[in-house]
């Protein structure tokens, strides 16, 4: 095969060929999340024509935003992790790095703590793996029977050392049930929505059962690859340090939404909402893609084989075709398409729910647990909260004497308790879960407003099995001529898997209908 079209090295007679061909070339990109704003943006801005079609009134999928009281918030994914620096990377071609913000220092606390009530979270750990059990922290959230129990990790002999695939066995059989429970449960619950049972050390904790192996405990091993991640960052260079685990932007992660629509858009790309795709089917060597709603501007007009307006139905030709959906409608837009992929297992996709609370409540000043809370699971009803305006300086600078609060619901294998509740019911909620994770009183006359998310979360990466499921369902599509998927079903949760993922399979897309 030829070079890679986007390579450099292309002589100027390639490169003519390859723009006249891509001008020729369309693709439909169905779902507007970051995932297919990514490969719309790396599609059009090598001539290809694209259209967006997304189903909803508004694209950016679980980024979203919403209005409350005057204060725009993140009513959705809120930050983005800043490992590997794809996103970083992706933010300075957008010309936004005078947003990228970092939140304010402070740890978070941990509250349901049996006999103890709530607790700063430990620092130094891993996953909330301490590093040293006799810290006071980690005493007090563990006791001592606890910590003795931990220590016995660091005398065992390590029998069985690197064959531990599941975190919490791996805690459980070597620093005892209260570590795993009471410290690194609440950690993988607010952060994957999971069990620690559930999660793959190797893909969660990279290099901690190796560490295990050569250290000999893994409290040690937790050491070491905290020492060495200190070591790595020192030596990096101002413009290369890691510096927080996330970063946000100023006025909200819909900066980058707004900012990968307008590119695309002044690329000559088609954006549309409120248009549904209700099927799509493969002739030989071109796409058709069926959707309702509403009516279609000019622009999408040479892209459109036939439309009713008064049915508001239209088909589409199409060269390529991108799903960049939740798991669930991609498999029923495929299932004549590409009949293998019924043959992969489908991932559990718990329905996570956030009630966000503007108050003007003055036992918030201060921020008297820090920029958020997790729980112990079982102890509250809530998995998580964010004091979002003691988190984000941004957010407290649009507030001003009042507060944001985000309270998170709902986890793999247990729905949402807001889930069968009215808005109002599930504002009520919120705010005595906030009351009692922040240890203040909150009245209902402190509440000011509320907004209520709701979105499905995909299965991490870093759950045991999601690799293999996610290759057998990635190998089902890309069978299948002119056709790519992007999304966190496919990717892992998270901007810096979604980001770098949906540009590669773009390129595939690209590179299939541009030189095969």
């Amino acid at each position: 095969m030829p070079s890679n079209p986007a390579n450099s090295e292309s002589s100027p007679a390639e490169s003519a060929t390859l723009a006249a061909r891509a001008v020729t070339r369309h693709i439909i990109v169905i779902g507007g999340g970051v995932g297919g704003l990514i490969a719309a943006r790396e599609c059009v801005k090598v001539g290809m024509h694209v259209t967006v079609l997304e189903a909803s009134d508004a694209v950016g999928g679980a980024i979203r935003q919403a209005e409350i009281d005057g204060v725009v918030v993140d009513a959705g994914a809120e930050s983005y992790a800043t490992r590997g620096g794809r996103v970083r990377a992706l933010l300075t071609e957008l010309g936004l790095t005078d947003r990228i913000v970092a939140p304010a220092a402070g740890s978070a606390w941990l509250a349901g703590i049996p006999g103890v009530g709530a607790a700063p979270l430990p620092v130094g750990g891993i996953l909330g793996i301490p590093s040293n059990p006799f810290q006071e922290d980690v005493r007090r959230i563990i006791g001592w029977s606890g910590v003795w129990r931990a220590y016995l990790d660091r005398v065992r002999p390590p029998l069985t050392i690197g064959h531990n695939q599941s975190l919490g066995k791996l805690v459980s059989s070597r620093m005892g049930v209260k570590v795993r429970d009471r410290l690194v449960a609440p950690v993988t619950t607010g952060v994957y929505s999971a069990s620690p049972e559930d999660v793959d050390v190797d893909i969660a904790a990279p290099g901690l059962n190796a560490a295990l192996t050569r250290v000999g405990s893994l409290s040690g091993a937790v050491q070491a690859l905290r020492d060495e991640s200190a070591a790595r960052a020192a030596q990096a260079t101002a413009a290369q340090a890691p510096g927080a685990a996330v970063e946000g932007l100023a006025g909200g992660m819909m900066v980058l939404i707004d900012a990968l629509v307008a590119d695309i858009e002044k690329l000559g790309g088609v954006v549309r909402t409120g248009v549904r795709v209700t099927e799509i089917t493969r002739s030989a060597s071109s796409w058709t893609v069926r959707a309702e709603g509403q009516p279609l501007a000019d622009a999408d007009a040479d892209a459109v084989l036939g439309a009713d307006a008064a049915a508001e139905e239209f088909e589409f030709a199409a060269d390529g075709v991108v799903l960049a959906t939740s798991e669930a409608v991609a498999r029923s837009l495929l299932e004549n398409t590409a009949p293998a992929l019924a043959e992969t297992a489908v991932a559990d996709a718990p329905e996570i729910e956030i009630v966000t609370l503007l108050l003007q409540a003055s036992a918030l000043q201060g921020a008297p647990r820090g920029t958020g809370v997790l729980t112990v699971p079982g102890s509250h009803t809530a998995k998580a909260l964010t004091h979002s305006t003691a988190k984000w300086e941004w957010l407290r600078a649009a507030a001003g004497d009042r507060h944001l609060v985000r309270v998170s619901f709902g986890a793999q294998g247990e729905p949402a308790a807001t889930a069968g509740l009215d808005d109002d019911e599930a504002a009520r909620l919120a705010l005595r879960e906030a009351s009692a994770l922040l240890g203040v009183p909150l009245a209902a006359d402190d509440l000011i407003g509320s907004h209520r998310s709701r979105f499905v979360q995909s299965q991490p990466a870093s759950i045991i099995g999601s690799g293999e499921r996610r290759e057998a369902a990635r190998s089902a599509i890309q069978g299948v001529p002119g056709l790519a998927a992007v999304g966190a079903w496919l990717a892992g949760t998270g901007l810096a898997q979604v980001i770098p993922d949906a540009r590669e399979e773009a390129d595939r897309l690209r590179r299939s209908l541009l030189w095969d």
